[in-house]
């Protein structure tokens, strides 16, 4: 599964996509959240507070309890402001 980065997310993990092998338990976008930050410090800094993440699921945002299903795309980003 490809997953996008972006903004503040994208900096403290250090690169803006990767290819990434889902484990079959990871089913919702909070369960994703889950599985990265236990792969590096990086990670584990990009979320920390992974209630203020947002989440698009092949371009259409979705809520954190949302099933992922067959998704192609993942985007994680911090939430954004106006202006």
């Amino acid at each position: 599964m490809k997953i996008l980065y972006f903004a503040w997310v994208r900096e403290r993990i250090g690169m803006p996509e990767e290819e990434i092998a889902l484990p079959a338990e990871v089913t919702t976008p909070a369960d994703l959240l889950a599985f990265l930050s236990k792969r590096g410090p990086e990670y584990e800094s990009a979320f920390e507070r992974p209630e203020v993440i947002r989440v698009a699921v092949d371009q259409t945002h979705v809520e954190h309890d949302m099933p992922i299903g067959d998704a192609r795309e993942i985007a994680l980003f911090p939430p954004m402001t106006g202006g």
